[in-house]
């Protein structure tokens, strides 16, 4: 009997598919079951995909091109439709790729598959099509879980926590690639003393997944005997963990080997095409999450590396003085941009703290802020003093901006910087500011003055620009903040809400013995709390490591100025809150600075009034001293004792020997009344002549606020004005 007549009697006809030239001869039988006539026929791709039901025919495309892949054979349930699209009958298609004449091709069977009888079930239909449902929602499921694991170890536990429908493995094993080495980088199901032998191995050695890597072509083991006649000489080492079935599979990604995944089953698996569908799919999702991984913690490793090399370590022994810095880089790209701060010895004994900001998060802009750093850090150790330092350094970057012969000059960009020099001994700070946030002072109560300074214009812009410089005092237990904008500004914050957000942060912290030398926590907390108060709790800081979300860079450095240690037993109180200021005769806006001063310094007195009264008497002083003599205005301001019962204390000084005597002035007048105000509004106040000059001042006490004594001000507030 001939072999065609013995297929045509069991339903199964041959077919042959030339995937060169895309056609495929089906016999006699075949043909048949294809609702062709009953003969040989020849049809085009597009001839027998019409022929097939439009679902069935994807899934079997997905099925060849598997097998084509690993060499194996592919196996299908397809629907036969007629021209109508209606279904005839259901067959199985097989196939295995060959070659023939050193063309690619594929010889199979088609075999009809009898409809249940009536009474039965299709239950094998329905196992088949949730089993289909369960794959889909499990692909999604894994699809999403790998694409958002962002390390090789979430990728690992992701892997490791994969439920496969159907067939779940007992153990998992992925494996990389080092040169001409294999190497084993995480798995799961097996301990560790089991897989030593597997850490690292030969690229050409007869493991499976060393072959795998070599091909490129998965391997499927379904049983023990196959694997110890497949792999002698591995078995007796895979032997003692009693599995039945295993898969290895190449990581492809980008068209590259990566490495191999190895999935070890305790119950046997014969690997039907569905089933090697999902394996398949799982590793080509694997490969693909372990690449963007490996992408990401390479950036992450250049971008610490960049960090560590560019923000340098404080120093932590500073004699009477402690600092505490931050470094919080955006969370875009490399996490590196433009924000910088440097602590520099000076040849004077002295040191200096800089802190500055490139434009711009990028690359660039790091690379910038590297080069001005080593510039600034070079000038000043030169000995310069704080304007020369930033006038050299500004028309070092607008060098690095653009000359005529540079391409630079098509991206140039400017910094902001604040230079301070430090004299360790006397607490005299010597600032110089380029466009950048001025400083801010915690005094040993917590009240937080941010102290305005002299300043030019950003670096870089133009290089002959001029930096003024202003002088202040850190007196004992006070802590100066410096930072960039992205501390202040963050959040939809402007200059003056940030300041706020950040003032609610600093006075929040117990002052108790903070900056006494004892106290050594005192700065870190407070550097911590600032970075939380923009960002919430978190994990990473670059004097550590990194933090999750950011809209800008934050760079910021604590200085504290040391009280000397309590005696045994003796009370602990904090010194008096003061502020100091120098008003010129050609800066008259700084009587603005001057009011906000005083009223910044009385946050938290009981009586509104008082403030307001202190602001005006302030500003009237301030004005006097500017338009009745030649000279500058002196303002110190001073509030000492307790919460409830303090003194407020303003002087103002000038070079003028003229005394202010008390005028009458007319309705119309716009001056005279400044003694007048004086009487009615201090609770004291004085004029001490000085060997040059003299020295008017007032003084404000503390009292619970009285509604009848605000009402009697008020009135006569009126009556004068």
């Amino acid at each position: 009997m001939r072999t065609e007549d013995v297929l045509a009697a069991v339903a199964t006809g041959l077919w042959h598919w030339d995937r060169a030239t895309g056609s495929v001869t089906f016999d006699a039988e075949a043909a048949r079951l294809l609702g062709l006539p009953a003969g040989r026929a020849e049809l085009t791709e597009s001839g027998i995909r019409a022929r097939f039901h439009a679902v069935d025919w994807v899934e079997f495309q997905g099925v060849i091109s598997l097998a084509v892949a690993e060499h194996t054979l592919a196996e299908a349930r397809i629907r036969v439709v007629d021209e109508a699209g209606l279904v005839l009958r259901t067959v199985r298609a097989r196939a295995k790729p060959v070659e023939q004449g050193g063309s690619p091709a594929l010889v199979g069977t088609l075999e009809e598959v009898p409809e249940p009888h009536p009474g039965t079930s299709s239950l094998r239909s329905t196992v088949t099509g949730d089993w289909r449902r369960n794959r889909e929602a499990f692909l999604l499921d894994a699809g999403r879980a790998l694409a958002e694991a962002r390390s090789t170890a979430e990728v690992l536990r992701v892997a490791a926590g994969l439920s496969m429908p159907g067939f779940e493995p007992s153990a998992l094993a992925v494996f990389g690639t080092d040169g001409s080495r294999v190497t084993m980088i995480g798995h799961h199901g097996y301990g560790t003393e089991d897989v030593e032998a597997l850490l690292d191995m030969p690229l050409d050695s007869s493991h499976p997944a060393a072959e795998v890597i070599r091909t490129g072509r998965g391997i499927y083991i379904p049983s023990p005997d196959d694997y110890a006649r497949r792999f002698p000489r591995i078995w007796p080492m895979v032997e003692r963990f009693g599995r039945r079935a295993w898969s290895f599979l190449p990581l492809i990604n980008a068209g590259q080997t990566i490495g191999a995944w190895m999935a070890g089953f305790s119950v046997p698996v014969s690997f039907t095409p569905d089933e090697r569908s999902v394996l398949t799919t799982v590793a080509r999702m694997l490969a693909q999450a372990l690449g963007r991984a490996s992408v990401h913690e390479s950036e992450k490793e250049l971008s610490v590396g960049l960090q560590r090399s560019m923000m340098p370590t404080v120093q932590p022994d500073i004699p009477g003085m402690s600092v505490a810095a931050r470094y919080v880089p955006t969370g875009g790209g490399l996490q590196v941009g433009g924000d910088w701060y440097d602590m520099i010895p000076l040849p004077n004994g002295k040191l200096a703290l800089a802190i500055g900001d490139v434009q711009g998060h990028d690359v660039r802009a790091a690379g910038l802020m590297g080069q001005l750093r080593i510039a600034l850090r070079a000038y000043a150790s030169e000995g310069h003093h704080p304007d020369a330092v930033l006038s050299r350094a500004s028309r070092f970057l607008a060098g690095i901006n653009g000359g005529p012969d540079t391409f630079e000059e098509t991206d140039p960009r400017f910094a902001t910087c604040l230079y301070i020099e430090v004299d360790p001994a006397t607490g005299l700070l010597v600032i110089a500011r380029a466009g950048h946030p001025d400083p801010a002072i915690r005094m040993g109560d917590g009240t937080l003055l941010v102290r305005s300074t002299a300043g030019g214009l950003p670096l870089g812009i133009d290089p002959d620009t001029d930096y003024p410089t202003t002088r202040l005092v850190l007196e004992p237990g006070e802590t100066m903040l410096v930072c960039t904008d992205g501390l202040i500004e963050t959040g939809g914050h402007d200059l003056e809400t940030g300041w706020q957000r950040l003032r609610e942060v600093i006075e929040a912290e117990p002052a108790g013995d903070a900056g006494r030398a004892e106290d050594t926590d005192f700065l870190e907390k407070l550097a911590d709390g600032l970075v939380q108060a923009v960002h919430g709790p978190s994990s990473h800081y670059t004097t550590g490591p990194l933090v999750d979300r950011r809209e800008d860079d934050i760079a910021l450095l604590l200085l504290r100025r040391e009280m000397p240690a309590a005696p045994p037993g003796g009370p602990v109180t904090a010194p008096p809150r003061r502020t100091v200021l120098s008003i010129a005769q050609a800066e008259p806006e700084r009587i603005a600075e001057a009011r906000q001063q005083v009223r910044s310094l009385m946050h938290d007195w009981r009586d509104e009034d008082q403030k307001d009264s202190a602001v005006l008497m302030v500003s009237e002083m301030v004005t006097n001293v500017l338009v009745h003599t030649d000279g500058d205005a002196l303002l110190r301001a001073v509030i000492s004792g307790g919460p409830g019962h303090r003194r407020l204390r303003v002087d103002v000084a000038d070079s003028s020997d003229e005394l202010p005597h008390r005028r009458h002035p007319g309705e119309m007048a716009s001056s005279g009344r400044g003694l007048v105000l004086m009487e009615l509004l201090a609770g004291a106040w004085g004029v001490e002549p000085r060997g040059e000059g003299k020295n008017i001042w007032f003084e404000l006490y503390e009292a619970e606020p009285s509604v009848t004594d605000g009402v009697a001000d008020l009135a006569d507030l009126e009556a004068i004005t």
